[in-house]
């Protein structure tokens, strides 16, 4: 006799919800929705890095951008709050090519998928994304869109010119979003031993963690600020963070960053604060082709030959010969002489900078990155030793 289970039909997945890819060129890369439904237009670039794809989204750099993944399997360990590098996710849209339907790992708390949904990032999944890289490298990172849902309604033709008339990153300017709007104080455990102001451009959380480990007390401060208001806090040093966005538009935090100088506060920059360091002492930035982003960067500090792997975001880099000491031009050369102190082994790209007349330096890529690696961090004990050194300094002018 057979069983009423034996007539059933198999069962099936749903079939998926259609979704498109289109780039200002023309290409349109057609797969499934992922994530909320809609439309999202941004610059398309794409990160290298193997692991680490909540540290991607919620990276504020991201701002503005569709971020493409190059590893091909995405979602597997779901999501925590834990990994979220920041308050929100900000990337304005998310393709990979298999997301993960189930999310493998004791940690998790929820799906990619519902992650997406609940920030409201619209995605797109099941495209050939070593196809979509190697056009990025090819032409440079370019404007896009991702449609899903009602947005496919329009004609592909119609889409296509929203995605051409979107603004480009050149000049674009997004610290007014992914700054905090009120300055917050953070203790470290046990005894301070140096005070930072840190400007959020877009900071992550393992930068002020990485101060408080060192016994550093973190003003973390408005991108608006005000240098009066900064040096009210009487810093031992200043940190500016990573960010997105052109750093030719941030004028007024390349003149704040003047100010700091001038007063002869220490100073530490990482990612968007080592291009508005590079901006403040006269140097010019540019865009890069496609940019750096992932967690595979090697990098060579030129003082000692050592090579660190780094972790990297970033579409501008400074723009300043590799070899020999420089005058800072900007005002005549007040600032004295500077340096690359780091460089990038795969395109000889400026990865850091140093003053040689001033307390100041900086690097490019990421060395407090929360994913890994974690080659470079002991950038952040030099900072605290400048901060430390200034602190006594200052008391002993005072007794």
């Amino acid at each position: 006799m057979t069983s009423p289970a034996s007539t059933r039909p198999p069962s099936r997945r749903a079939r998926p919800e259609k979704a498109l890819l289109i780039l200002e060129d023309g290409t349109v890369l057609r797969g499934s929705a992922y994530g909320a439904r809609g439309s999202r237009l941004g610059e398309v670039v794409f990160t290298t890095g193997m692991t680490g794809y909540q540290e991607t989204l919620s990276d504020p750099s991201y701002a503005g951008q569709i971020v493409v993944q190059t590893a091909p399997h995405i979602g597997n360990t779901g999501a925590n709050a834990e990994d979220m590098e920041s308050r929100k996710v900000w990337v304005r849209g998310y393709a990979v090519r298999d997301a993960s339907r189930i999310a493998s790992s004791y940690r998790a708390e929820q799906s990619l998928d519902e992650l997406l949904i609940g920030s409201d990032i619209v995605g797109i999944s099941d495209i050939d994304t070593r196809m979509l890289t190697r056009r990025l490298r090819e032409t440079g990172s370019l404007r896009g869109g991702i449609f899903s849902g009602d947005a496919l309604a329009t004609a592909e033709a119609q889409l296509l010119a929203q995605v051409r008339e979107q603004p480009v990153m050149n000049g674009a300017s997004f610290l007014d979003e992914v700054t905090i709007a009120q300055p917050v104080v953070l203790e470290p455990e046990g005894e301070v031993r140096a005070t930072v102001a840190a400007v959020d451009l877009g900071i992550k959380g393992a930068s002020p963690r990485s101060m408080l480990a060192r016994g550093l007390r973190v003003h973390l401060l408005p991108a608006s600020t005000s240098l009066e208001d900064l040096l009210a806090l009487e810093p031992d040093a200043v940190f500016f963070s990573n960010g997105p966005g052109d750093p030719a538009a941030a004028t007024t935090q390349v003149e704040l960053l003047r100010g700091v100088l001038d007063a002869g506060v220490p100073f530490f920059g990482i990612c968007f604060g080592n291009q508005l360091l590079g901006r403040a002492l006269g140097f010019d930035t540019y865009k890069l082709k496609f940019g750096h982003r992932g967690i595979n960067q090697p990098v060579q500090d030129r003082e000692t030959g050592q090579v660190a792997i780094t972790a990297h975001n970033h579409g501008f880099a400074v723009d300043l010969p590799l070899e020999g000491e420089h005058t800072a031009p900007h005002d005549g050369g007040r600032y004295g002489r500077v340096t690359v102190s780091h460089v990038g082994l795969n395109d000889d790209v400026v990865e850091g900078l140093r003053c040689l007349d001033r307390p100041a330096f900086s690097v490019q890529y990421h060395p407090e990155a929360a994913g890994g690696p974690h080659d470079a961090s002991p950038l952040f004990d030099r900072l605290a030793e400048l901060a430390i050194a200034h602190r006594a300094a200052s008391a002993s002018k005072e007794s």
